[in-house]
């Protein structure tokens, strides 16, 4: 048992409960766990561990750790307690039971911060199947109570346990209903998003996207980018990302477009940020939400360098993408955060990494160099004779592209520039 803070907030109170083995980092999980619990307006006081190789089917931990732990929430009038892991209900109503104490497990408190902080409307859908689906096998928890009663009422017959199982099936019914509604919502969203989406990837403009674990800059490094590339970001904020340090900031895809001094352009998504143990109710939603990062041209994974846990933090990014259906997508691995490090910035390692701070202008500069190295690689400079009559068609280009040359003959002008293989194939009838 260790002592978290010794200043007490105004914030509810809880006890931190998990186990240690000899697999996986224990207290790299207690750290996200607390980091977790703050993010869900709670205040850690206590974490209590155990060595358990597997957790006990019926209390989680063992019977001398659970009466310690019910000791404990007399002791310091706490009135809730959170567990490392997804609990069975059985767990959950035992645990409960020892200590009188509520007890929320990993995935629980997950869901609940994400239905804090969803704001869109497919968002808000797929949180509220992520609970439901959550909820289904937890009723007779939530209601046992109210059977409990019942069954007592009745004197242990039959007629009012039927009556409980009766309210319980109805429960499920409900429940099960409201999921299939759901879905249908989602369903009819999604495909007007994916329209949406066919649209960004038909208008030749590559796609880039931002992927990587929670809080670790990626809306920070977005930001940047926009004031300095995006139309109209440096001073209208709507235009910008929630940023704020803490876990699971913003939970909505943002994609800005970027115009860089010479004029090239592309597309730059925000997505949500992971986190290890993510509830499997949840995956699906994560599918949905990072539908830019598996039709991207190109992934940037943001890695806090200054995090001493980093490496469980890209592990558990590659296998949230796995899981999710994003492969075979090439990647720049960015080591953010290097200004609270000895580490120099900017770096670049190869063609596939680099080490910045996403506020320093020099790191936001070479970035963006890499980056075009990646996404502009099939480039080459042609020439382009555009009849007098399509003066809209030049015009586009010249948005769009700085003209290295710019002549003119007797029928036209004649446009030297830079062109990607799909604008080569879609200004095939003009070129020299």
């Amino acid at each position: 048992m260790t002592q978290q803070h010794s200043n007490l907030s105004t914030a509810r109170q809880v006890f931190l409960v998990g186990l240690t083995s000899n697999h996986g980092n224990s207290t790299y999980e207690m750290t996200e766990l607390a980091n977790l619990t703050r993010a869900n307006n709670l205040t850690p006081v206590e974490t209590f561990t155990q060595k358990l190789e597997r957790p006990n089917p019926a209390t989680y931990f063992g019977k001398g750790k659970v009466e310690e732990l019910a000791e404990a929430v007399k002791t310091y009038e706490v009135d809730m307690i959170v567990a490392n892991d997804e609990l069975s209900p059985s767990q959950i109503r035992n645990l409960e039971k020892a200590t009188q104490a509520t007890v929320l497990d990993r995935t629980g408190l997950i869901l609940d911060i994400f239905a804090q902080r969803a704001q869109t409307k497919e968002a808000k859908l797929q949180v509220q199947l992520a609970r439901l689906q959550y909820q289904l096998p937890r009723l007779r928890t939530s209601m046992s109570v109210s059977l409990d009663q019942q069954t007592g009422a009745g004197g242990g017959g039959f007629t009012s346990r039927g009556a409980g199982e009766t309210k319980l099936e109805e429960s499920r019914r409900r429940i099960t209903a409201q999921m299939v509604h759901i879905r249908q919502d989602l369903a009819d969203l999604t495909k007007g998003e994916t329209t949406r989406a066919s649209k960004r990837h038909t208008n030749d403009l590559p796609n880039v996207a931002l992927v990587g674990y929670t809080n670790a800059g990626k809306s920070t490094l977005m930001n940047r980018l926009l004031e300095r590339f995006g139309v109209g970001a440096d001073n209208d904020e709507s235009k910008q990302v929630f940023e704020k340090d803490m876990l699971f900031a913003t939970l909505n895809t943002t994609i800005r477009q970027l115009t860089l001094p010479d004029k090239k352009q592309f597309l730059l998504s925000d997505t949500v940020g992971f986190v290890s143990k993510l509830p499997h109710n949840l995956v699906a939603a994560f599918k949905s939400t990072l539908q830019e990062a598996a039709h991207a041209d190109l992934l940037l994974q943001v890695v806090d360098i200054s995090d001493e846990h980093y490496k469980e933090m890209m592990a558990t990014t590659e296998k949230t993408l796995a899981e999710v259906g994003v492969s075979d997508v090439p990647m720049i691995t960015i080591y953010n955060k290097a200004d609270r490090t000895s580490l120099s910035y900017p770096e670049i390692a190869g063609d596939n990494t680099i080490t910045l701070s996403a506020i320093d202008s020099d790191s936001q500069d070479t970035l963006i160099q890499l980056i075009k190295h990646h996404i502009f690689n099939d480039v080459e400079t042609v020439t382009l004779h555009i009849p007098f009559e399509k003066g809209a068609l030049q015009a586009k280009l010249s948005s769009q592209h700085t003209f290295l040359a710019e002549s003119y003959d007797d029928t036209g002008t004649l446009l030297t520039l830079e062109l990607s293989k799909m604008e080569r194939e879609n200004f095939a009838p003009y070129l020299v």
